[in-house]
């Protein structure tokens, strides 16, 4: 693998609440992903990046899953060709979902994967915010509502996508690398400690 185009930012020069909210994580994963560093290398950006992204990911009202989140995230990363987010995204379905075939099925071709229908009218959905929002007009909602998702859902299924053709597009130019912990998440046990 090629190595990023920007250094990574060394948690030692972090301001005090980036440094933080890093090492939360590193205690909750096991490691830093390389996109806590690489946004670091500016502060403003990061904790704007980040504090869109837990609203949108972190969020407990409306009815989508966490799983079905990063289902959205997947695949949508995999329309765009990104690396890093399929990997990353791609190892956190299979720890929501507990179901490792189907994480890869989504990375590779969603429309193929074993999901359930509400699921397929959900990334149905995302993959046309993806790539021809210009298109969504009133018929895109009817079958939402069909499988459940209220208004708010879908706004929500909307914003997840827009949030990570950012990502996808950053993570891309900047030649991010996915951790190697990523590859196998949800896939071996997690050693006991």
């Amino acid at each position: 693998m090629t190595a990023s185009r920007y250094p990574l930012a060394e948690l030692k020069d972090l301001p005090e609440d980036i440094r933080a909210k890093v090492l939360e994580v590193q205690e909750k994963a096991g490691f830093v992903p390389n996109v806590f560093l690489a946004l670091a290398r500016r502060p403003a950006e990061w904790r704007a990046f980040f504090a869109y992204h837990d609203a949108l990911m972190l969020k407990e009202d409306g009815s989508l899953t966490q799983g079905e989140r990063e289902m959205i995230v997947t695949a949508s990363s995999a329309a765009n060709r990104c690396l890093y987010c399929v990997v990353a995204h791609g190892a956190l379905l299979r720890i929501y979902e507990k179901k490792p075939l189907v994480a890869d099925q989504v990375a590779v071709n969603w429309r193929k994967a074993d999901i359930t229908p509400r699921q397929y009218a959900m990334l149905e959905f995302a993959t046309k915010v993806n790539e021809r929002s210009h298109e969504i007009d009133d018929s895109d909602f009817p079958p939402l509502h069909a499988h459940g998702f209220s208004d708010e859902d879908i706004w929500d299924i909307a914003a997840i996508t827009a949030f990570f053709g950012l990502s996808n597009r950053m993570a891309s130019f900047s030649g991010m690398q996915p951790n190697a912990e990523f590859y196998l998440l949800g896939r071996v046990p997690k050693a006991k400690k």
